[in-house]
């Protein structure tokens, strides 16, 4: 398992798969932003039953980057408000085009900053 790998992968492609603890059968597909070396995402749905507040009950889970799969843990991070800034441009160059324009300015919203949430891939 090699961590540059797969932050060059989330870094050039715009869906990321991940499944939240270990008993989904199938992984969903998200926006991933790689900031500072480290993976983040937000929730966009911000539903009861949605990826973040499984991940907030257990951390464990895995991203799929192409043929490869990781194993991962997740975490709120503590510097969120100092990253907040990085991550907002983050979200904003990668998903530029198109139909993603909408949801990029969308995204780095408040509400969506709220459900800001690290990856951490396991080594």
């Amino acid at each position: 398992m090699n961590k540059e790998i797969a932050l060059d992968y989330i870094q050039n492609n715009t869906i990321i798969g991940i499944k939240a603890g270990y008993q989904r059968p199938e992984f969903l597909e998200i926006w991933m932003v790689v900031v500072q070396n480290r993976i983040f995402a937000r929730s966009w749905g911000l539903a009861e039953r949605s990826w973040y507040n499984a991940f907030l009950e257990n951390s464990e889970g895995e991203i799929q980057c192409g043929e490869t799969i990781y194993p991962i843990k997740t975490l709120i991070p503590e510097d969120i408000r100092s990253l907040t800034e990085e991550i907002n441009q983050a979200y904003l160059t990668k998903y530029n085009s198109g139909h993603n324009i909408k949801y990029s300015k969308g995204i780095i919203q408040e509400k969506h900053v709220a459900k800001t949430m690290e990856f951490i891939i396991l080594e």
